[in-house]
């Protein structure tokens, strides 16, 4: 790890890329990992728990959606950031890294003080009409949605749907050519708790290492760039309290 934190405290450029296992620190079950949402059995709610996040099944039933979302997604905004929120916030303030960039919708980077954080793919914390467009604060959408029960537009009637990626849906244009232009310019991008399956966020890696940069994996389980990484830890906690002691953050 010394040699590690040295190459960080040497690099002019740093990006930080986070998945869900930031947050399973936090308490909130990631995905895909051993004992992921995805691993758990289906049915849930009567369909394939990977069908929760479809825009089709969205558009056509919300009700399952808001189900699920009051059982597992509102409940995550009541949870803490964990040490890797923090650490990570601390390092950003402290000028050690530049943009966060973050598979999660938890809300949690925000949270533990990160000023520039990048919200691949969206947010809990926002909410819009699938028809008119007006947008909706969390605090607006919550008692309803917390229920259980289809937010609707006080303009138009139309359905609330949170600022979320849904599978079949584009990335936000903006924020990912963000990404994969700092990437670029990074002399270290460190992955921390992503396994690195999703596209087109899995191939930021590729993007520095391409131009010449470095990439730290921090991870439980294994990814597609472990070979290709100057440094590799699985423990994200350990990786972040020492992190945190050699950067004095």
């Amino acid at each position: 790890m010394k040699q590690c934190f040295e190459a960080i405290a040497r690099a002019g450029r740093i990006c930080v890329l986070t998945g869900a296992g930031v947050s399973t620190l936090s308490g909130i079950p990631d995905f895909r990992g051993k004992n992921g949402f995805y691993t758990q059995g289906d049915p849930l709610y009567g369909v394939r728990r990977e069908e929760l996040f479809d825009i089709e099944l969205f558009r056509k039933r919300p009700e399952i959606f808001y189900r699920y979302a009051a059982d597992f997604l509102f409940p995550m905004l009541d949870k803490e950031p964990s040490i890797a929120h923090k650490t990570l916030a601390a390092m950003q303030k402290k000028g050690l890294c530049q943009g966060i960039f973050t598979q999660n919708i938890d809300t949690l980077h925000s949270k533990a003080g990160a000023p520039d954080v990048v919200e691949l793919h969206g947010t809990m914390g926002e909410h819009f009409c699938t028809e008119c467009g007006t947008k909706y604060a969390l605090s607006e959408v919550l008692p309803q949605g917390a229920k259980g029960e289809v937010p609707l537009c006080k303009s138009c009637s139309g359905v609330i749907k949170p600022a979320v990626v849904f599978f079949g849906e584009m990335l936000p244009e903006e924020a990912l050519e963000r990404a994969f232009r700092e990437c670029a310019a990074a002399e270290i991008l460190l992955v921390m708790g992503s396994s690195l399956t999703v596209t087109p966020v899995a191939n930021l890696p590729e993007v520095t290492l391409t131009r010449g940069g470095k990439v730290i994996i921090v991870n439980e389980q294994s990814t597609s760039f472990d070979r290709e990484a100057a440094f590799r830890f699985k423990d994200i906690s350990e990786f972040c309290q020492a992190l945190s002691v050699y950067f004095n953050l």
